[in-house]
């Protein structure tokens, strides 16, 4: 117990240091403008009634479903917060009237960087949520100055070209392909998502936007989910007991999405193209999980089954459902500081915060930044 306190002392003051110094070195954005999938969704599907989300999801910090896919907050949360910055309304929700001032999520669970199929659990697509950035935009600027009262919730002008532009999608062009798809057939599909994805970016730079923070996408192979559906052969996972096949593509997709940073950095010598490690980051979370304070590194904390996973595909966490005549409920784990992964696809908020302080340390981005706070490197938890 007093390890793991220590490594959350740590991991507290690696943030607060984080974002003292990387607010005024690096991180000096007046807005946030944000695109993915449910790793950085904010409540973008949640409130657009295509799914809800049940206790416990959200019980770590908001006390309820807040439209996160986690029990508490996300890596985005924690970067808004070195930021100094509150956290990201989503572009659908309009509940309460939320501020728009500092930023707005488009990111939306379940999309993907390729157009939506009938199929697809999400219609808003990377392209979709680029046009519902024009739309954003284009009605911000009609509305600033003509309606006084609402100026205040809304971005200035010049917001729009000194904002940061983050991205984490395409996890779902990768992990949704497995169902229908060899993994020679997905890896030969990855140049045709990355054009979609730099039409997108070619697109918000047109617009003004020159500050683009693009992470790379996670190991997918070591998802509960992949390994209960594609790990059943133990020939088809890796020395991390995660599904090779799926690492291995998330892998290649990854290194074709560096080599288009650079290829934009050289197009866009006026933008700041900066390239997140995610991968590297969470790989090594789960290799050395114990090392950070963590007891179950692939497991999940809220399912249903037990060891070795403790996730059903017929029930999501905290669903109650009758299966074969039995009523049962896809609970949560006593304590979710214990656990890597969430709810069988989705990080916990510990690990969410891991991810971030890593981040945020400079080490894991293209062009890094961690020489301009060289003390950082020498923590170690």
């Amino acid at each position: 117990m007093a390890t793991k306190f220590s490594v959350l002392v740590v991991l507290i003051l690696l943030l607060s240091i984080s974002s003292s110094l990387i607010d005024s070195i690096v991180f000096d954005f007046p807005a946030v403008f944000n695109f993915g999938d449910s790793n950085s969704d904010s409540g973008c599907l949640v409130a657009s009634g295509i799914e809800s989300l049940d206790p416990p999801h959200g019980q770590s910090f908001f006390g309820y479903p807040f439209g996160r896919y986690s029990d508490g907050r996300l890596i985005v949360d924690f970067l808004l917060d070195a930021m100094d910055m509150p956290f990201l309304n989503a572009y659908l929700d309009s509940i309460g009237s939320p501020s728009f001032r500092t930023g707005c999520n488009f990111a939306a669970a379940g999309s993907t960087i390729l157009p939506a199929t009938a199929t697809s659990v999400s219609p808003f697509s990377f392209g979709i949520q680029v046009s519902q950035f024009l739309r954003f935009k284009a009605r911000v600027l009609q509305l600033l100055g003509k309606v006084k009262k609402i100026d205040k919730n809304l971005p200035a002008e010049d917001y729009f070209g000194k904002g940061l532009y983050m991205f984490d999608i395409g996890q779902n062009d990768l992990a949704g392909a497995f169902y229908s798809k060899s993994l020679d057939q997905i890896i030969a599909s990855i140049p045709f998502v990355l054009v979609e994805f730099e039409n997108g970016i070619k697109t918000l730079y047109d617009q003004g936007g020159r500050n683009f923070w693009i992470h790379n996408t996670g190991p997918l192979g070591c998802l509960p989910q992949n390994v209960a559906r594609f790990g059943t052969d133990p020939s088809k996972l890796d020395e991390l007991g995660c599904v090779s096949g799926h690492n291995q593509a998330a892998r290649l997709f990854n290194l074709q999405l560096h080599a288009l940073c650079t290829k934009l950095r050289a197009q866009y010598t006026d933008a700041n193209i900066t390239y997140v490690d995610i991968n590297m980051i969470k790989t090594g979370l789960i290799a050395n999980y114990s090392r950070y304070g963590f007891e179950q590194p692939v497991m999940a904390c809220c399912g249903y089954g037990g060891a070795p996973l403790n996730y059903d595909s017929r029930i999501a966490c905290g669903q109650t459902k009758v299966i074969n005549g039995t009523s049962i409920t896809a609970k949560a784990c006593d304590d979710s500081t214990e656990y890597v992964n969430w709810d069988g696809i989705h990080y916990t908020e510990a690990a969410n915060q891991f991810v971030a302080s890593q981040i945020l340390t400079g080490r894991y981005s293209d062009p890094p930044f961690a020489d301009k706070m060289p003390f950082l490197l020498k923590l170690k938890f």
